[in-house]
């Protein structure tokens, strides 16, 4: 019989209720919490909680504080990533961020989703489905990544766009939906 974690990641129905869950998500909040309060030129330490919270971490990574995630060791970072200030990440579903990666303040990423249907709702289950966000990727402030979407190599996301379907390589998306406004040389 799967956990509900085994279920949560694989993006099935799935108790967020569940003590393991709640045990992790309480950890994730410790490390967040600790990690946010770091001052600012403590950068051993900012990296130390990093490397405990977040599966994966590359050479050079920045998270300005505040930061907020689910779990964190779902989400795994690329070299040369950097997030602005009030980025929120949740991972029920794992999040892979390529290498130069740019995040503008406030964008938030959801892999965490819902049923339509209210009465399944009620039921309390949730389920979720992964992100992935190619190499060279810039995400503009206050940007939101839907559950599912992949964002291709060298794409731009502008400012307040909300992703709800795949984003090609190389092109600019703006708007909500965002749609594509223009391709990159």
């Amino acid at each position: 019989m799967p956990t509900e974690k085994t279920k949560m990641l694989d993006g099935e129905p799935y108790d967020a209720s569940d003590p393991e869950l709640v045990a992790e998500r309480e950890h994730a909040r410790t490390l967040t919490r600790q990690y946010n309060a770091t001052d600012e030129t403590d950068h051993e330490r900012r990296n130390e909680l990093l490397d405990e919270l977040l599966g994966s971490v590359g050479e050079d990574c920045h998270v300005e504080p505040p930061f907020r995630c689910d779990y964190g060791d779902n989400i795994h970072v690329g070299e040369n990533f950097y997030a602005n200030v009030d980025c929120v990440v949740l991972d029920v579903c794992r999040v892979d961020i390529g290498r130069n990666c740019l995040l503008g303040p406030g964008v938030h990423v959801y892999t965490a989703t819902h049923p339509i249907d209210a009465a399944e709702r009620a039921e309390g289950l949730e389920s979720g489905e992964p992100v992935t966000i190619g190499d060279d990727v810039w995400i503009g402030g206050r940007a939101v990544i839907d559950p599912g979407v992949t964002v291709g190599d060298g794409a731009v996301v502008g400012s307040g766009a909300v992703v709800t379907e795949d984003v090609p390589a190389g092109v600019v998306v703006k708007g909500n939906p965002a749609e594509i406004v223009t391709e990159i040389d």
